[in-house]
């Protein structure tokens, strides 16, 4: 059955993108793991070849430049996003990049937020500067900001739709809007959300990045990154990819099919827990503060109540009255909680960040409360 049938998020996780097999009637998708695919005649390997090569759905030429399985996730998180079309990549960082420089040459200027994954900023700081591409950073809640660092050169605004690792929300109709205005496209990494809790193309963004490696695969197996908009914009995408090499794994691409087939799931527990969480470690004497958008003292929480109708989100942080010497003793009396980096897990995750001065942030997962309290109430005992 066709995709656009359905009209829950729900039955998009479930069936969008996966039908049976056509040659077995496999329920489940195959995993194609071929390097290379075969023709019967020369008419047909041109006419095939060159329909893959131009990036048409359903031809196949090399793996690297797409796959059956593979062909499946993009059309899975295409119905998710509401988008023309998706492109998967390795990982979360090769969608960042090649979105970006889909869209950037040497001359061009870039605005970003200040608030970003430490390797997005490292790209930016280190990649693009010596590659001829300027880069501003910016407080992405601040607009006047942001117009001031818009230039004639300017093509892209780059922005985490709930910032990795302050939690700052962006108003992402307000941005689509002052992006357009002034020519820019608004490139927009969800990754702390997933399209189940907010899909950004919805409000103006013209592509939306994920590291599929998180909440949509949500088991910590499997490496993804995807880029999703119209076609167009994603073809560039895929063009730089593919000249990169940064292409997925079918048994990667495989995993990320079958995690998003109960990510509406995982997400629903993983917010109700990362509430309740936040309400909890406020109320703790040794906590400093809470970086949470349900929480009705976070800055932006009459936006996160607008934007985000679904659930906040299972990430949070907090910080210690201690600072670092106190995150040092609260995270080593754990037991139950790892310390590791990541996030998205179907398990929660902590990481202390140290270049934060001791914000912890923290990645909740779908376990009982009662057990998450425990093992923090370990942590504040040795304090």
């Amino acid at each position: 059955m066709d995709a656009n049938a359905y009209v829950d998020f729900a039955t998009l996780a479930v069936k969008a993108g996966q039908t049976p097999d056509p040659a077995t009637g496999a329920l489940n998708t195959p995993i194609y793991e071929t390097t290379t695919f075969a023709y019967p005649d020369m008419a047909t390997y041109e006419q095939k070849s060159q329909a893959a090569l131009q990036w048409t759905p359903g031809y196949y030429f090399y793996s690297r430049s797409a796959n059956p399985t593979t062909a499946a996730l993009e059309q899975k998180v295409a119905a998710l996003e509401g988008a023309e079309a998706t492109a998967v990549t390795a990982c979360g960082m090769g969608a960042v990049n090649a979105a970006l420089m889909s869209l950037l040459d040497a001359g061009d200027h870039c605005v970003a937020s200040d608030d970003l994954f430490v390797v997005s900023t490292q790209s930016l700081q280190q990649l693009y500067p010596a590659k001829g591409i300027q880069v501003d950073r910016v407080d992405i809640t601040d607009h006047r900001q942001i117009e001031a660092a818009i230039r004639p050169n300017t093509k892209v605004l780059y922005l985490e739709a709930l910032s990795n690792p302050h939690l700052k929300l962006a108003d992402l109709d307000a941005l689509a809007q002052l992006a357009h205005s002034r020519g820019l496209k608004l490139v927009v990494d969800n990754t702390f959300l997933s399209p189940c809790l907010l899909r950004p193309l919805d409000h103006g963004a013209d592509l939306v990045i994920h590291s599929g490696t998180k909440y949509l695969a949500g088991h910590g197996d499997a490496l993804c990154g995807l880029v999703s908009g119209k076609k167009e914009l994603v073809d560039r995408v895929r063009d730089y990819s593919d000249m990169l090499g940064s292409h997925i794994s079918p048994f990667d691409a495989w995993l990320v099919l079958r995690g998003i087939r109960t990510l509406h799931l995982r997400l629903e527990r993983q917010c109700q827990n990362a509430l309740a969480l936040a309400r909890w470690l406020k109320a703790q004497p040794q906590v400093a503060y809470v970086l949470y958008p349900g929480l009705e003292d976070h800055p932006q929480h009459a936006l996160a109540q607008k934007l985000l109708p679904q659930g906040f989100g299972g990430m949070l942080a907090f910080h210690l009255t201690g600072g670092m010497e106190a995150m040092g003793r609260f995270v080593d009396a754990l037991r139950s909680i790892p310390i590791a980096t990541s996030l998205g897990d179907v398990g929660t995750l902590l990481d202390p960040l140290h270049r934060d001065d001791g914000l912890i942030r923290l990645s909740v997962g779908c376990e009982g409360l009662r057990d998450l309290t425990a093992d923090l109430e370990r942590g504040f005992a040795a304090l």
